[in-house]
């Protein structure tokens, strides 16, 4: 049964409505006495309603140090049930300010809280729970937003500053006759602004005394390869070896060919070992490795087994650093007396914002700019009933010798659905392109991994004309010749997973194409995914789209969701305060970079505290 009581003043009157607690309220709600309510007022049938409305006397409210702003606090079902309500919470509130007077240490220097026209942390405190006026509510949020956003910036650039202090790296005070040789003959293509810039800035970390830590990002064939294969031929010019490490057997055995045929003309020893290397071939590496005649070994997390020892490991790159954990990452430091120098590599743009949050202990880098000639992806989305035109622009891709990706989605509830989705997919495929005229790839979840690698094979080599699947093709993966990338259900991709797919093809000189297939139900977030993929082939607009859509424990991923433990900030909608904060934390530190001031001693103190919770889990060293 639900309870209705008339509440009124001199501006007309409201219903309350109780659903539950009603024998309680009719025992101690008083009639014709002055109340303050707070709650949410709904409009029906012309009159306003309160439901569970909560209720003061109004000599009490006015006695107490709240305002008509009412702070509500988050519970669960079980708090409730046991009289934890929003109005013991407030009373509890109420109580520690009294109690506490409401002084609070203040965690900022005198001079930022001038200069930044910023209110006490007490005053911030106790405004952003019993605000006397939306403005002292406003200024109260701001203060405590830059003020967490600050000192995040200031552990990252503090250690960035320590860590260049105190680990000494190798000063590769040369650019010798393999880097000259093949900048001035042997380059296959001119190289953009974008990437003579970064490799400037790695030239310029390279020739200091302090060991690089750099992270460079570029878009999907924006050409990481030839920068990271640069600053390999720096390091051997300096009589040093140099190391590459991706995620996958495909991926390292792509940059090692890659690797090769640049290098053909400059004898250089160049290796590959993965998880397949027989044993002879590992003796036979590990043995150049240790005598130093091996310059260069590219691979898998082989390449960090206890067995594997440089002779003096100058240089060391990782591709798509994000698939691997941190202690595996570490323990490369462990291959020298003294660290080599650290190049990290992702094809996965980050937006500015998480950039700055995530990695600001990194020097970052990034290639914004693809190299001349190549064309731009054209991307459509397409219905389900479109489907049979699709297949004849197919037919008209490969009869031009094209080949093409059909990639499925890959949902982790349900495998089985997914061998069901790619098992009609394949049927029906093989039925509009038949055998002998087209030959089709097949990779999917419940395949071993060296039946994977021969399928991917075969489409590498341009055996197979159309690569189907549901696991997402590996980043990285090259095959100049794909032109058409079919995105199923593209609906249940996210977005910046669509925009890698995306970026298997466009890899050669002819035009590429990306077909979104979708049902005609979409949902909202749907329909701006694939707007925002059909409008832009920007990597970095993609993600920063998808940073608002997802927020960045979702974007970062399980193993990085906690990382920045942020009460009040979010880096998305507070990125105006970001930015402002680590402009003033990087000015603070350029002048005293010990924080040894005085007028800094407040910043010390509260760092220190900071950094006994440690909780960065990218930082390398």
């Amino acid at each position: 049964k639900r309870l209705v009581a008339t509440f009124q003043d001199d501006t007309g009157s409201m219903e309350l409505i109780w659903f539950r607690g009603n024998k309680w309220i009719k025992e101690n709600l008083k009639l014709n006495i002055p109340y303050v309510i707070f709650g949410k007022t709904n409009w029906f049938n012309g009159n306003f309603s309160m439901p569970h409305p909560e209720m003061e006397l109004l000599d009490a409210h006015e006695k107490s140090i709240r305002s008509a702003m009412q702070p509500i606090y988050p519970s669960t079902e079980k708090l409730s049930n046991k009289g934890v309500t929003n109005r013991v919470v407030i009373s509890m509130m109420q109580q520690l300010f009294l109690e506490t007077k409401g002084r609070f240490a203040e965690t900022l220097s005198e001079e930022l809280l001038q200069s930044q026209k910023l209110i006490s942390k007490s005053e911030a405190l106790f405004n952003i729970h019993f605000p006397k006026s939306q403005e002292l509510l406003a200024r109260a949020l701001f203060r405590l937003k830059f003020e967490e956003l600050f000192y995040i910036q200031l552990q990252l650039i503090l250690k960035n500053i320590i860590h260049k202090s105190k680990i000494k790296g190798f000063a590769f005070d040369k650019v010798g006759t393999l880097f000259n040789t093949f900048y001035n003959h042997h380059l296959p293509f001119k190289l953009t602004n974008a990437q003579k810039r970064v490799i400037k800035e790695i030239r310029h970390d390279l020739g200091s005394n302090a060991q690089m830590n750099r992270l460079l990002q570029g878009d999907v064939g924006s050409g990481k390869t030839i920068v990271a294969l640069m600053s390999v031929l720096i390091a051997l010019d300096n009589d040093f070896q140099a190391c590459v490490m991706a995620p996958t057997e495909i991926l390292s055995g792509q940059h090692y060919v890659g690797f090769v045929e640049l290098c053909k003309n400059l004898n250089i020893s160049i290796k590959l070992l993965t998880g397949s290397t027989n044993t002879s071939e590992r003796k036979e590496i590990f043995e150049a490795l240790e005598n130093g005649s091996l310059q260069v070994l590219i691979g898998t997390h082989a390449l960090l087994e206890d067995t594997v020892k440089f002779k003096n490991l100058g240089l060391a790159i990782i591709d798509e650093q994000h698939r691997f954990g941190v202690a595996q990452r570490s323990k490369l430091w462990h291959k020298n007396d003294s660290p080599p120098h650290i190049l990290v590599m992702t094809a996965t743009p980050i937006p500015r914002t998480l950039a700055m949050s995530m990695y600001g202990d990194l020097d970052i880098s990034v290639i914004d700019e693809l190299p001349p000639g190549r064309k731009p992806i054209k991307t459509v989305h397409r219905y389900d009933k479109n489907r049979l035109k699709v297949f004849a622009f197919l037919r008209e891709e490969i009869k031009k010798g094209r080949q093409v990706y059909m990639v499925y989605p890959l949902i982790q509830e349900s495998e089985k659905m997914d061998y069901k989705d790619l098992m009609d997919g394949y049927e029906s495929i093989s039925r509009e392109f038949p055998k002998p005229d087209y030959q089709i790839s097949i990779v999917h979840g419940q395949m071993k991994s060296a039946d994977k690698d021969y399928e991917m094979q075969r489409f590498v080599n341009g055996e197979t004309q159309i690569m189907v699947a549901t696991t997402v093709i590996e980043v990285g993966v090259n095959v100049p010749n794909a032109s058409v990338m079919i995105v199923e259900s593209a609906e249940r991709f996210g977005l910046s997973q669509l925009h890698q797919l995306r970026g298997r093809v466009g890899r050669g000189a002819d035009q590429s194409y990306c077909i979104l297939m979708t049902g005609h139900k979409l949902s909202d977030d749907s329909k701006t995914r694939l707007e925002a993929m059909v409008n832009t082939n920007d990597g970095f607009e993609i993600a920063e789209i998808d940073l608002k859509l997802r927020g960045p424990g979702d974007l970062m991923g399980t193993q990085q969701s906690g990382v920045l433990n942020l009460k009040i900030a979010n880096i998305v909608k507070d990125k105006d305060i970001l930015h402002h904060a680590r402009f003033l934390a990087q000015k603070i530190l350029k002048e005293d970079a010990n924080l040894s001031l005085p007028k800094n001693k407040p910043l010390l103190n509260t760092y220190r505290e900071m950094a006994k919770f440690k909780n960065i889990w990218n930082y390398i060293s």
